[in-house]
């Protein structure tokens, strides 16, 4: 590793982060009509009037500008675009009679579904807690704890453990199958323990600890594989695997055949995903005050599987998914797998030193800056095809949002930091 190459891809990724990133979405999102963020943008970065607003994309587009608050950009500004939407999710999406956040609401503030998702109720308390840390208004800390504290009344299994996710509004469970209400998942478990750290790193609460520590605990001894470490998706409530189903409340465009089932139902693992739990897990322990050096073995395991697997050596990027024993079902590329791998191995670089996980940075790095970002507006495509081409255009969504992109750009720099540091 020579420090002028990595100075150099630090610098690329830092003027993408200020230069096209942030401010694609700070001239757009903010909706000075009816309060929170715009969301839904077409290729050429126009809005295409999609009259939703949903708590997926509201959240992740608070975190997103927080956090870019609190890592130091925008030179204030960003403090105020954060407030703004911390507004409209507090006074617009709480449900006043039952608690917790509303699914979906129109661009106005009404309600569209009513539904109570766990995967939503992450992400609220991840962006609450991170805009409590980066603004000082109490009210973030104040919702993120009454969401946690809907949690562990509503949603725990106090028999097999961990959190059911599909609720009607007033937290009476949703039903089996397709409803969601028999199912646990990965997705929901993993964004729990993001969200835990960040509501503990605010709150200093033991039980909020205490409930990140038992997440953690839950995400590795039932929830990633046994053998191979990687995230299995779907389970019962006792934690036997399920086939991957897709849900009526999706919180992601369908890739699921007609049928609604993957074909290889039981034996897929993303490698997105793979690598997102390792850097959120070393991260979480940090928060945690807990020695990573007792989960070394793991992540090793983790990185050296998305490494010799997800990476595509002839065309470049990170491929979908695979079965856990290695190889690929989908070739394709996506634009948040791409995001969290980035991350990901360059943990695995400053964590054990490997050329390997440094030439595989490189590799996912280039096929972003080279294939992934629309040059033209500076966001990035959803998905690709395995050579590069567009697929899908559209550059915002419900759930095509900054959260990904964003925070890969903020902590892949922190990191480039680290590593042109220690270097002669």
């Amino acid at each position: 590793m020579k420090k002028e190459e990595v100075i150099a891809l630090k610098n690329e990724a830092l003027n993408h982060l200020t230069s096209e990133l942030l401010p694609f979405w700070t001239t757009r999102m903010i909706d000075t009509k009816n309060g929170g963020y715009i969301t839904h943008f077409d290729q050429h970065g126009n809005d295409t009037g999609e009259d939703e607003k949903s708590l997926i994309a509201q959240t992740r587009c608070l975190f997103t500008i927080s956090s870019a608050h609190r890592a130091g950009y925008g030179g204030g500004a960003y403090a105020e675009i954060a407030r703004h939407g911390a507004d409209f999710i507090i006074n617009k999406m709480w449900d006043k009679e039952h608690g917790g956040f509303y699914w979906m609401m129109d661009r106005k503030g009404n309600v569209k579904i009513d539904k109570k998702i766990i995967y939503g109720h992450s992400f609220a308390i991840y962006s609450l807690s991170e805009y409590a840390l980066a603004t000082g208004d109490s009210r973030g800390l104040e919702y993120a704890s009454k969401c946690f504290d809907l949690l562990q009344k509503y949603c725990v299994d106090s028999m097999y453990g961990g959190y059911w996710e599909m609720f009607h509004r007033e937290w009476t469970l949703c039903g089996p199958g397709s409803a969601g209400g028999d199912r646990k998942t990965l997705d929901v478990h993993m964004h729990l323990m993001e969200a835990f750290t960040t509501l503990y790193e605010c709150s200093g609460q033991e039980v909020h600890h205490r409930k990140l520590m038992e997440d953690i605990d839950l995400l590795i001894h039932r929830i990633i594989h046994p053998v191979y470490k990687t995230g299995i998706p779907q389970f019962y409530k006792d934690w036997t695997v399920a086939p991957q189903i897709k849900f009526d409340i999706i919180w992601g465009w369908d890739r699921f055949s007609a049928e609604g089932q993957k074909g290889n139902a039981t034996d897929n693992t993303c490698y997105g995903h793979n690598a997102e739990f390792a850097h959120l897990l070393l991260h979480a322990l940090k928060i945690a005050q807990q020695d990573p050096k007792s989960y070394y073995d793991l992540f090793r395991i983790i990185f050296e599987h998305t490494v010799n697997n997800g990476i595509d050596t002839e065309f470049g990027g990170v491929y979908v998914e695979g079965p856990h024993s290695g190889g690929v079902y989908d070739k394709e590329k996506e634009f948040w797998q791409q995001a969290e791998v980035l991350i990901g191995l360059l943990d695995g670089v400053i964590l054990f030193g490997d050329e390997k996980y440094w030439e595989a940075y490189k590799n996912v790095h280039r096929f972003v800056f080279d294939k992934m970002i629309n040059k033209a507006v500076g966001e990035w495509y959803p998905l690709l095809s395995r050579r590069g081409e567009p697929i899908w255009t559209h550059m915002g969504h419900s759930w095509k949002i900054n959260y990904h992109t964003v925070r890969a750009m903020i902590q892949s720099i922190k990191r480039l930091d680290t590593i042109a540091e220690s270097l002669k």
